[in-house]
């Protein structure tokens, strides 16, 4: 490998460990901009509403994807994803500066949400960009081994977000972090940010680029070309439903979920987590370069299909085994003393609300609302209609209120009161206990998962690559890249709380990777062909 090759794989790397850093940190530090821009509304709808303006963000990947793989088919990939990291560092620098909702009010989530989708934007186009710019610098029987490089820094951004965020908890006392010291990693993006695009201009363009360029074969359409012509449309679809959707469930449990399950139900103290999660990814990274080679000898598609399959089989017993090394008292007393909602079904309400529009007064929400905040496992049991839902702890009964009612606001402390009582007496835990964790098999679950992580992402973008024309490579897959990672990915987290929300199983949340997964799996198998052995040029 040359001078020159070895700066074409470092610079798409860094400039993208860069690109997700920035972005993982909204997700990380969901807690903390939780109080600060949602702090009008509940905790527990703040959370909810917190994920879903970092989900806006992967709401409009597609969206990037489209403009920029346009541009990027039609003026080349080297400028194309140096504006995509111009938005994306400006987007995050401007969130550390912000003010909060106690000093403008509703301006402070709206912009923010507003920088959300500027990000998602950027986000989706560079990707894009880096896979096809490796790829097509990369010998024939190596795409895999260097793409896979890319493949790191996903999971390296997000381990050097933690580990800022876990420097600045250390040097920063509790109280300022959360009133202000949350905005320093996102201030230090501009430092990132001026490295990477320093880094990027020395590059030169693109020689399968430069090449189509000289030649005139550059495609007019490219949009077009990919997604009008059914031809390529078939294996755009393909790619999404029998790759990249699978690929990015696997990928958000295993590494969001995962910090989420920790923190929000099991109560396990972030800085803890955040540790554990550190190591597994630490521990897990050198996985991407082991099966992106490997990938070269035996295919791209064996890997990505097994991750997947691994995924569906194991999801369940792994994060059960985490709760019981994790909060072993949270499984005891779930086991010696259920907890039970008795409510009419008919006011019970799926509460996601998108747009925080929604209120939930109904008796039997404001008792779901309270056991999930403090990340209690429930069942459901039905009552006739009209009837106020009440709490079964054990052999405690704690009726719950009607939030329309007369007296409601007088009501709401006795009832948190009285909830707090008989789950403590239950020996249900308020959070954690640091002296039961066990951190070496919590951190070895993690790295399982990471493992996974590793297998369906490593040969991904070598895959994606191999899949479309040089023409129209940049737009083609992009599309499907970000719409599975965008949406099936993206909205994980948000979905998973809601479904635990509702049922009030803690492990309800896992069904939607596992049903995505199974159904790449199944498409996958069927009907993806191997794409090692093609020529992209």
């Amino acid at each position: 490998m040359t001078s020159e090759e070895r700066r074409v794989i470092f610079a798409s790397s860094l400039g993208t460990v860069f690109e997700w850093y920035d972005f993982y940190l909204y997700g990380s530090l969901a807690a903390s901009i939780a109080k600060a821009f949602f702090s009008g509304v509940n905790p527990a709808a703040g959370f909810i509403f917190t994920l879903l303006a970092f989900a806006a963000g992967f709401a409009v990947r597609p969206f990037g994807a489209l403009l920029f793989g346009r541009l990027g088919d039609l003026v080349g990939r080297k400028y194309t994803f140096l504006v995509t990291i111009l938005i994306m560092g400006s987007s995050t620098f401007i969130v550390g500066l912000l003010p909060t909702y106690a000093q403008i009010g509703i301006a402070a989530p709206v912009i923010l949400i507003a920088l959300r989708l500027l990000q998602g934007l950027a986000l989706g186009g560079e990707y894009g960009g880096a896979a096809t710019y490796v790829a097509e610098h990369a010998p024939h029987n190596k795409r895999g081994l260097w793409t896979s490089w890319i493949q790191t820094t996903a999971t390296l951004g997000l381990f050097l977000s933690l580990v800022v965020i876990l420097a600045c908890r250390s040097w920063i006392p509790a109280d300022g972090f959360d009133s202000w010291g949350w905005r320093v990693p996102f201030l230090l993006s501009i430092v990132l940010l001026a490295i990477s695009v320093w880094i990027r201009l020395k590059l030169a363009e693109s020689p399968l680029f430069i090449k189509m360029s000289q030649e005139g074969t550059l495609s007019k359409a490219p949009l077009t070309e990919s997604f009008a012509h059914w031809g390529n449309a078939k294996i755009v679809l393909l790619a999404l439903f029998g790759l990249t959707a699978g690929q990015a469930v696997v990928w958000y449990t295993g590494q969001f979920y995962a910090l989420f399950f920790l923190t929000q139900t099991l109560k396990v103290d972030g800085q803890a987590a955040n540790l554990m999660i550190a190591a597994s990814l630490a521990i897990g990274t050198p996985f991407f370069i082991v099966f992106g080679s490997l990938s070269d000898r035996i295919g791209r598609k064996p890997i990505i299909m097994a991750g997947c399959l691994l995924a569906v089989v194991t999801y369940f017993p792994i994060f059960k085994a985490i709760t019981h090394y994790a909060n072993p008292a949270l499984e005891a007393a779930g086991i010696s003393s259920p907890v039970v909602v008795t409510a009419d079904p008919k006011e019970c309400s799926f509460q996601f609300n998108p747009v925080g529009t929604a209120t939930f007064t109904a008796s039997c929400d404001i008792a779901k609302a309270a056991l999930v905040k403090g990340g209690i496992p429930y069942s459901n049991e039905a009552a006739p209609a009209g009837t106020i839902a009440q709490i079964k702890v054990g052999n405690t009964v704690v009726p719950s209120y009607d939030g329309t009612a007369p007296g409601a606001a007088q009501k709401a402390p006795v009832f948190a009161k009285s909830i707090s009582e008989a789950l403590s007496s239950a020996g249900y835990p308020a959070k954690a206990d640091p002296n039961r964790i066990n951190y070496v098999m919590v951190t070895l679950l993690l790295l399982v998962l990471v493992i996974y992580v590793t297998l369906v992402y490593a040969p991904i973008a070598a895959m994606l690559v191999e899949l479309f024309p040089t023409r129209i490579r940049y737009t083609s897959m992009s599309l499907p890249y970000h719409i599975g990672n965008g949406w099936f990915g993206g909205f994980l987290p948000a979905t998973a709380f809601a479904i635990v929300a509702a049922t009030g199983n803690i492990y309800d949340g896992l069904w939607y990777p596992i049903i995505v997964a199974a159904a790449t799996f199944i498409i996958g198998v069927l009907f993806i062909r191997e794409t090692k052995d093609v020529d992209i040029t």
